[in-house]
Formats: structure tokens, C-alpha cells, sequence
């Protein structure tokens, strides 16, 4: 779980275990990560904190004094904001210290110029306002990647829904793409002609693309980084290429809950704006070595960060919170998932029919998987667009469509 920490210096980020943390385990955590010691540390999640001039104005900031008490019972969960005063100074994490010879030992060249004006700071507001998982859809990825694969390799998705006029992301489905999941990677090995036919059945339901979804492993568990360099870079290729404001990436992973046992956890983020600048522009280092601090990503050149000269910067930096909630989409999820182990076939499509026959035939085609299914078996590719636009709409299908699909179910 991921807390905003707002400070005079602006907005930082601690990663916590969970809402079950206590806040003198907060206070730990700030400490270690901040460099901020406990006892300076006055927190509150009243943001009138940080306008205190004396001691006396401190004392009015009760709500986060009991260090025995959880984050929970101050409704704080992921993304959420507490405000910190602290006495003395400090320094702000970003980097080595600055070497004079950098200005004044050698001649500035054109690029030097540019990378002193190139600034990273955190962006505090993402353009999408919250992302709201369909049920089934988030419940269907879950199981997968921890029943099946128990998070022992990684694997990733598009998600596909509706951005709203205030900003606002519904995930009704994820297409999972060919892809080979490690220990630490993903790679994704598209298929352009399939990826056609997913953006037409999806622009059938009246859908489009709106982000990436992806898991950690239990072996990338207690590494000290919400995204690793190697995933900043993936996540910032996908939402350069979707030229979607609104994109949002989506990490799944397991965290240890206060019982010991492992709970699954979604953490949704906007990639920065200054994120997908400088990959656009190629500044980032993609080649990665075995001795590389994962949770650093490398620039080609030096940046500014924090009043500092560095080629290495705090993967967090690049990493905008959203908010998560969740909805009752129209589609179903129970039709297998697409390249999987778990391969569907004509048996699969008769099964799922023989379930459901008792709703309207449209309502028994009313998944994306299945869709995607017949798009890809028979020739049916050109048809299933038309299809989708019946199930978006409600529609009666087709007789002929009917018959079609009931006749190569029946060939099982």
C-alpha cells in the first residue's frame, strides 16, 4: 500500500504493508525512508498541520498521536494522503551530490543545456479521476495469476472499457495478450492481426483500450519499489503508444495481511507526464544489468532532481496515484480466457451455451472472451463486430447468426 506524504517539501510517497500498520510503524517507515527521525515527526491527516508556527499549534493535531493505532481506523488506504510537520533540516532524496566540475571543469554542450533544464518532480494529480474494475473481470485475472501461476511468474493485459467526461476509467474486460512471464519480465508477444480484431469486437461493445494491467511476482515481493525499472519502462511504452491522457497501469501482487496470511492486492497509477516525455524523447537507458538497483531507472543523460545532477532516478517519481473502486459491468467473464494454458475449444463453446440456455441468446454471447473465440474460429472475424454491437445494444441476434454459432457448437 501506497501513502502521499505531504511536507513542506512537497508530496512524497511511503510504501506501507497495509492498513493494519500502526503509526508508530508509519513513523518507522517515514524514518527509513525520508530520513526523517521519529521524533521530529508530527503527522495528521488534517492539512492545517503544516500552517503550525510554534509547539503550542502542534498540540491541536491529535488524530495520529496514539502510535498503537492502525491506519484503518483513519479510513487510510492506498493513495491516501497524511500531512507531516517536521523540525530541522533535511535532504531530499534524488541522488548523488553535486560535482562543480559538472558546470565549470569542462565546456557545456548543447545537450548539458538542455539536461539542466530538464526538472523531475512528482506529479501530484493524475488525468484520470478514479478506475473502476468490473467485478468479474478483476476476479477472473486474480484467480489466474494466483491460483494457477501462484505469482511465480509474471503476467500482464490490456484492459479495455469507457473514459468518462470527468475523467473517469470503467475496466469491463482484459484482453491477455501471447506473452512470456519470468521471474521479473514481461514480455508481450503481440499479434498485430489478433490485436485487430480485439479493437473491433471492443469498439463493437462500445469499448476501447484504457490501460495495462500487470502482476508481481512473490520473488520481486520485498524489493523496495512499487514499479521496477524494467516495468516503468514497459509501462511508459504502452502509454506513449495508447496517446491516452487517461491510461492507467495497474500492478497486481500479493501483501502480507495482519494475520500473516497473503491477501491479493490492485494498485492502479498514471505514468507522469514528464515519464512519458522522456521516453518519448528516449532519454531512458533500456538496457538493463544484472547488478542494476531495480528500483532506479537510468537516464542517457543528467537531470535535475530534487536540485541535483543525477542519471539515476527514484522509480516513484515517475508513479501518479488513482484511486480504485469497483462495478457490475454487463459482460460475463466465465468463458475461458484467451492464451492461456486452459485452451478453449468447440466442446468449451457447446458447455457454455448448454449453462446459459436459458437467457436470451444475445445475454449467452455476452462475454468478450467468447466473442473473441468465434472472431478467430471458422471466419468469423468480419461477422463478430456486428455481433458485439447486438450485445452493447440488447439486441436480438441474428437468426442466422444463431443457427451459425449453435451449428459449430454442435460439432464438438
Amino acid at each position: 500500500m501506497l501513502l502521499r506524504i505531504r511536507s513542506r517539501d512537497g508530496l512524497e510517497r511511503v510504501q506501507v504493508g497495509g492498513p493494519h500498520v500502526s503509526i508508530s510503524q508509519l513513523k518507522a517507515l517515514i524514518e527509513s525512508q525520508l530520513q526523517i527521525p521519529i521524533h521530529n515527526q508530527t503527522l495528521s491527516t488534517d492539512r492545517n498541520l503544516l500552517l503550525a508556527k510554534t509547539p503550542a499549534d502542534l498540540l491541536r493535531f491529535t488524530d495520529m498521536s496514539d502510535p498503537s493505532r492502525p491506519l484503518s481506523s483513519l479510513n487510510l488506504s492506498h493513495g491516501s494522503v497524511v500531512f507531516l510537520y517536521y523540525q530541522g533540516e533535511r535532504t531530499v532524496r534524488g541522488g548523488a551530490p553535486v560535482c562543480p566540475a559538472g558546470s565549470f571543469g569542462r565546456k557545456m554542450t548543447m545537450d548539458d543545456l538542455i539536461a539542466k533544464q530538464t526538472r523531475i518532480t512528482r506529479q501530484e494529480s493524475p488525468h484520470c479521476d478514479s478506475v473502476s474494475f468490473d467485478r468479474d473481470s478483476a476476479n477472473a485475472f486474480q484467480r489466474y495469476v494466483n491460483e494457477t501461476l501462484a505469482f511465480a511468474v509474471k503476467r500482464g493485459g490490456f484492459m479495455y472499457g469507457t473514459v468518462s467526461e470527468e475523467g473517469r476509467v470503467e475496466v469491463d474486460f482484459i484482453y491477455e495478450p501471447p506473452q512470456q512471464g519470468m521471474e521479473d519480465d514481461l514480455i508481450l508477444l503481440r499479434d498485430p492481426e489478433e490485436e485487430k480484431l480485439v479493437d473491433a469486437i471492443a469498439a463493437g461493445l462500445g469499448r476501447k483500450r484504457v490501460g495495462f494491467i500487470f502482476t508481481q511476482t512473490i520473488m520481486q515481493d520485498k524489493k523496495d519499489y512499487n514499479f521496477s525499472n524494467k516495468e516503468v519502462l514497459q509501462a511508459a511504452e504502452l502509454h506513449a503508444e495508447s496517446g491516452l491522457k487517461e491510461w492507467v497501469t495497474v500492478v497486481v501482487k500479493l501483501e502480507a495481511n495482519e494475520d500473516g496470511d497473503a491477501d491479493v492486492h490492485f494498485e492502479a497509477f498514471q505514468m507522469s507526464d514528464m515519464c512519458v516525455k522522456l521516453f518519448k524523447e528516449g532519454w531512458f537507458v533500456t538496457e538493463f544489468a544484472e547488478d542494476d538497483d531495480p528500483k532506479l531507472s537510468k537516464m542517457k543523460k543528467e537531470v535535475v532532481v530534487g536540485g541535483k545532477d543525477v542519471k539515476e532516478v527514484d522509480n516513484d517519481f515517475f508513479l501518479v496515484v488513482v484511486k480504485i473502486i469497483d462495478h457490475q459491468g454487463p459482460l460475463s467473464s466465465t468463458f475461458p480466457i484467451e492464451n492461456r494454458n486452459n485452451l478453449a475449444t468447440m466442446r468449451t463453446l457447446k458447455n457454455h451455451l448448454d449453462r446459459t440456455k436459458s437467457l436470451p441468446f444475445v445475454k449467452r454471447i455476452a462475454d468478450f472472451h467468447l466473442l473473441l473465440f468465434l472472431a478467430m474460429s471458422h471466419g468469423l472475424g468480419s461477422d463478430v463486430p456486428a455481433l458485439a454491437e447486438c450485445v452493447s445494444t440488447e439486441t436480438a441476434v441474428p437468426e442466422g447468426y444463431q443457427l451459425l454459432i449453435e451449428s459449430m457448437a454442435s460439432t464438438s
